[in-house]
């Protein structure tokens, strides 16, 4: 007896519907992505610089990482309870969407040198970072477990186009910017504006059928035919627990050292006379080193398993730290060297620590966990940009970056440690 539409049995009754819907889906994610990318490069390049110019001081230069972050954490809890309910098309097209308002409001704020707006539009921002990460998860709804990881990878290594191209605009929307009378370190954010308003669009239009309904109604049809449903689910749910705990604690660790280090980037650079388009290379660079690896690390999560490329971040990061701070403050090259390590040691954790997570959680719950889990990623990711400023200016930037090196290495003891439990693959 069908307890589904036709439409929705027949995905269900044929696995090829499965895998076309599943391409199909990656198809849509990466095209949103490409744009998505572009809208969160805005904030990573000029939000610091943006809030040193208008309020005048340095201690605050973290506040607008933190705020675009602390906002993303709202964002990700709202984006998770909506595609568990709506779908992911309506989850992810109102996060993206909301984001693209909150670009608008940052720009009206420097236009009227209004520091309530920009700060409270720079939290509203924050729902397109969000969604650019929790978009990663609707590529994985069909994927099997063996392609689990290579499909968070293509999401992620998609949002590299404009990820890449953003920071490297900034000197051409500058120069737009002051051309329509806008104050120059405003013009990425009408590039990020327009971008994530376009990536909601296409998720709105394109991603049909929904993959998380498909997901959901398969999970059912599974269980329906388990013979022993409740026991298997006990024992499932013990496990997904564990797994969940450590992707989680994967991922809020890499966050951390990563925002804290790269928000400070700039404005470090900044005080040794490097200019926008030097900072916008930079910048550049370690978002490519943040996502164009993905492909390649989401095969190595897939073969070589969780634990070996979560020990690899720990060990990545901590060089990106050292680095970062040895290399001498006028030299492109160490802090090239330094941010692209940061980002991949950025990259290896949260593909890695994704996996876990999709591997411990069933459709009818996924999304739901998946968006309180980045939650805890963006506060953690809020509280390493706000404490940066602070820990910079009572400090230095060399000191931050060591601090943040010596942090990584907390994740080889706990992913070992995990991995001996069976927590870990």
């Amino acid at each position: 007896m069908k307890s589904h539409p036709d439409w929705l049995q027949s995905y269900i009754d044929s696995p090829e519907k499965q895998q076309k819907l599943y391409r199909q889906t990656l198809l849509i994610v990466v095209i949103s992505q490409i744009f998505g990318g572009a809208g969160l490069a805005a904030g990573i390049t000029v939000g610091a610089l943006l809030a040193q110019d208008m309020l005048g001081t340095d201690s605050f230069a973290g506040v607008p990482t933190a705020l675009f972050t602390l906002g993303s954490a709202g964002a990700a809890l709202l984006v998770g309870r909506l595609s568990q309910r709506f779908g992911r098309r309506t989850g992810l097209a109102t996060g993206f969407l909301v984001g693209g308002a909150g670009a608008i409001g940052v720009i009206l704020a420097a236009i009227m040198h209004s520091i309530p707006l920009l700060f409270a539009s720079l939290f509203i921002y924050g729902a397109g970072t969000a969604t650019n990460l929790q978009a990663r998860y609707a590529g994985t709804d069909l994927a099997t477990s063996r392609q689990r990881a290579t499909a968070v990878s293509i999401a992620l290594v998609s949002t590299t186009v404009g990820a890449v191209a953003g920071p490297n605009l900034v000197d051409v929307m500058g120069r737009f910017a002051a051309s329509i009378n806008v104050p120059a370190l405003a013009g990425p954010f009408i590039l990020a504006a327009a971008a994530y308003i376009l990536a909601g669009l296409v998720l709105l239009a394109f991603l049909r059928p929904d993959p998380l309904f498909i997901a959901t109604a398969l999970a059912d049809y599974q269980k329906m035919k388990d013979a022993n449903p409740l026991e298997n689910d006990y024992k499932g749910m013990a496990i997904n627990k564990r797994g969940i705990v450590a992707g989680a604690t994967v991922m809020i660790l890499t966050q951390i050292v990563m925002v804290a280090i790269m928000t400070m980037t700039p404005v470090h650079m900044g005080h040794h006379g490097h200019g926008l388009s030097e900072v916008g290379m930079v910048i550049g660079i370690h978002v490519g080193a943040m996502y164009l690896p993905s492909l390649i690390t989401g095969v190595l999560v897939d073969r070589l398993g969780r634990t070996i490329m979560a020990i690899a971040s720990g060990i990545t990061l901590l060089s990106a730290g050292v680095l970062a701070a040895v290399a001498p403050a006028d030299s492109m090259l160490g802090l090239i060297i330094a941010l692209a390590l940061l980002g991949l040691g950025w990259n290896f954790g949260l593909i890695s620590g994704t996996a876990l997570i999709v591997d411990s959680t069933n459709a009818s719950t996924r999304a739901k966990t998946q968006g309180t889990v980045d939650v805890l990623i963006a506060l953690s990711g809020a509280s390493g940009g706000m404490l940066s400023g602070m820990v910079v200016a009572q400090t230095s930037y060399a000191t931050l970056s060591i601090v943040g090196g010596i942090l990584s290495l907390l994740l080889i003891p706990f992913v070992i440690r995990a991995h001996s439990k069976k927590m870990l693959g």
